[in-house]
């Protein structure tokens, strides 16, 4: 059976965005040491899962980045890699998606996920994305939770964590110090 598995960055203080929206992440401790921790966890994965939100915001990006001649060569790789890889995006707003190998679901996210955990392949990866993250937490749906967290306090912006109404146990299975003083956190849904 499919895992799907959330990855997210968060701050210390348990905030995913800041205080000014989606975007407010310049706070991530993102560096090299990062950026292969990220590649080992998508390596596993063959879908990714997206609200609306987000799948707008990276699909006005990364299609752009292989004609872009700043781009580094690791924003190159994962823009051919997330433009391979399946993507679904789970809202009730949205008509069409456009983007290669994209699907939209706008009804009955529940079933959805359980289907997809039931079909053939490799890990699901919630990426980015924190409001479906919330929701799916709210369904206990989520298998693995794979967190880094950055040694800064913003003080405001979007919980990690927000909604739940039933205790969530969880085990932790991996945990790694980077160079940059942030944490990696891989804890795994315990039912």
């Amino acid at each position: 059976m499919r895992k799907l598995v959330l990855f997210l960055h968060a701050s210390l203080d348990g905030f995913v965005e800041g205080p000014n929206g989606a975007m407010d992440i310049g706070w991530i401790s993102y560096d090299g040491d990062l950026e292969k921790y990220a590649k080992e966890i998508l390596s596993t994965a063959d879908t990714v899962i997206w609200g609306r939100g987000t799948y707008q915001l990276m699909h006005g990006y990364w299609p752009s980045v292989p004609s872009n001649p700043s781009a580094s060569q690791h924003e190159r790789n994962h823009a051919e890699w997330i433009d391979k890889t399946a993507k679904i995006v789970f809202s009730t707003t949205l008509d069409k998606v456009e983007w290669n190998n994209s699907r939209l679901v706008k009804e009955d996210v529940e079933e959805e996920i359980k289907n997809l955990k039931q079909q053939p392949g490799k890990d699901m990866v919630i990426l980015g994305s924190p409001r479906i993250a919330h929701h799916l937490m709210q369904l206990n749906l989520i298998d693995e939770y794979k967190i880094t967290v950055s040694p800064v306090l913003i003080g405001n912006g979007l919980p990690l964590f927000q909604g739940l109404k039933e205790k969530v146990n969880l085990k932790l299975i991996e945990n790694k110090t980077f160079d940059s003083g942030a944490i990696g956190l891989v804890y795994q849904s315990v039912r």
